[in-house]
């Protein structure tokens, strides 16, 4: 696949610009969030040159794949339920994607097309001719990169990971559930640890695990192997008991160790919500941890639980229910435990705008896909769409400890034919169906920042976006739409915006440094 982009790259540059330029019909987009295909009419049997990057928003068949000149994502995960807004995304949603033929190698969704020539067939259909794939490749994932934004506002002296792995079971295989043969329980073995070793957590919250200790103790003992240092998992006392899967905790025991004891938490499903608190050993400083996994959205409910029609599925009044639980255990056993710090993650099973996250934030919690990314944020991608099930909250005081946050897409963005029980590929990738959320905690500080957010200077009537006094800090750009551009580290105490790479226009920029997060609206020209 290198091979193939670097030959592309090499083409592009031999050939003339002039020609290049000049030999295609250019076609922009003037607005990425409303575009549906429809636009595409009047270059019907053109070859024509996009001036803007589109998106891979589904790669399904991988001779056809759906792209877009924006990220399409979950109506509910951008606008509250039956809102106007959602309705809106709903309808564009319908016709935002369009099919583009002839390309070769494997892509993954998330990828962005660059210098894209295409020949339009129809309004639903374009050939590929030539442009250039970038970002979110499996080298890219494989680079370790994307950990550095667990560093956003500081340095992080734990890293705590929450993640779905899709019925992982070792006693009982062959149900319909999970593997089905030893063979195919060694290949998800081998994609799960991989990928959880990659991550180098000190604490896993866990979902989709065998009940009982069997499948937490397996994998203990391979994050063991595969880093280097020591890790352990929590025994809740149970047994396995056929298929059914509950969560649980894995955690190294040279960072970390269990305050007080497991608190269970079985309003709603059983063995799916549960409370620890750690202490951090070499600081004494402590936290609750609650991981949970929330009704799903499959199957048929009745009465409040039926399909309200309104994009949240059915079991949402459970789902709802869940969260309040979750509330009030978490403020119960932090009160127990004599610190009031709590971090939830987990699979809600809702995306972000649902009633059941509303129902988290209007108890205090902060979402912190919000905080550190907008509305760029995903973990999981269903028919083209893209959003988050897969959550990290927390409240106010442990807010003031949490260095950054992000979705690790090492599945949602790939092919389901690569799980372990299909065309297994002997990779990480695809050992689920969501994406692992990784946060980073500096437990015990509470920094002030003394950046100054922006200077703006006039140097020959070119206006110069300084950040100052924030080195070592984070910057990312969004549209106003709140799609993701760049992410970038601030290298020193006067870091020159880097105007060069954007085109004109209005975007917001985020700095992350030192605790805190700073926003400002600016004018690129």
């Amino acid at each position: 696949m290198t091979f193939m982009r670097h030959t592309l790259f090499a083409i592009l540059l031999l050939l003339p610009l002039g020609l290049f330029a000049a030999g295609y019909t250019p076609l922009t987009v003037s607005d990425k969030q409303t575009w549906t295909s429809s636009e595409l009419s009047s270059y019907v049997g053109k070859t024509v040159r996009m001036t803007d990057d589109w998106y891979i928003c589904s790669n399904y068949n991988t001779s056809a794949y759906y792209i877009s000149p924006r990220r399409i994502y979950s109506p509910t995960n951008q606008a509250y339920p039956m809102s106007a807004e959602y309705t809106s995304l709903l309808s564009l949603n319908n016709t935002g994607t369009v099919s583009l033929t002839g390309v070769s190698g494997y892509h993954r969704t998330g990828e962005r097309l660059r210098n894209l020539v295409v020949r339009v067939n129809s309004t639903g259909s374009l050939s590929f001719v030539s442009g250039d794939f970038v970002g979110n490749s499996r080298e890219d994932i494989l680079s370790r990169k994307d950990l550095e934004q667990a560093d956003m506002r500081d340095k992080h002296t734990l890293l705590v990971c929450a993640a779905n792995l899709e019925y992982y079971l070792v006693e009982n295989l062959g149900t319909g559930f999970g593997a089905d043969s030893y063979a195919e329980h060694q290949g998800q073995k081998e994609k799960v640890c991989a990928g959880l070793a990659l991550i180098n957590a000190d604490i896993y919250g866990l979902v989709e695990v065998e009940r009982g200790q069997a499948a937490l103790s397996e994998i203990a003992s391979e994050l063991t192997k595969r880093t280097g240092r020591q890790f352990t998992y929590i025994d809740d006392g149970g047994h396995s008991s056929g298929s059914y899967t509950k969560s649980g905790y894995v955690y190294c025991t040279q960072t970390v160790k269990p305050y007080s004891t497991l608190r269970l938490n079985n309003g709603g499903v059983d063995y799916r919500k549960y409370l620890q608190c750690f202490e951090e050993i070499s600081t004494g400083e402590r936290f609750t941890f609650s991981i949970n996994h929330f009704k799903a959205k499959s199957g048929k409910g009745s009465g409040r639980n039926a399909d309200q029609g309104d994009g949240q599925g059915s079991f949402n009044a459970d789902r709802v229910a869940e969260a309040g639980s979750v509330l009030s255990e978490c403020s119960y056993w932090s009160t127990y435990v004599s610190d009031e710090d709590v971090l939830i993650m987990g699979d809600l099973n809702a995306y972000a705008k649902e009633d059941p996250i509303t129902v988290l934030i209007d108890g205090g919690m902060t979402d912190l896909h919000r905080f550190f990314h907008a509305d760029s944020s995903y973990s999981y991608t269903y028919r083209s769409e893209a959003g988050y099930l897969d959550h990290a909250l927390c409240n106010s005081t442990m807010l003031e400890q949490v260095t950054g946050m992000f979705a690790y897409h090492i599945n949602s963005d790939e092919l389901d034919r690569y799980t372990y029980d299909k065309q297994d590929d002997g990779t990480m990738f695809r050992y689920s169906d969501h994406d692992p959320v990784v946060v980073g905690l500096k437990l015990g500080s509470t920094i002030q920042t003394t950046a100054d957010l922006f200077v703006e200077q006039d140097d020959s009537d070119i206006a110069h976006h300084i950040i100052k006094n924030a080195q070592g800090g984070w910057l990312r750009i969004y549209t106003l739409e709140g799609t993701f551009v760049e992410h970038l580290p601030i290298t020193d105490n006067d870091f020159l915006l880097p105007a060069d790479n954007l085109k004109s226009g209005m975007y917001i920029v985020h700095i992350f440094v030192d605790g805190k997060v700073l926003q400002r609206k600016v004018m690129i020209r």
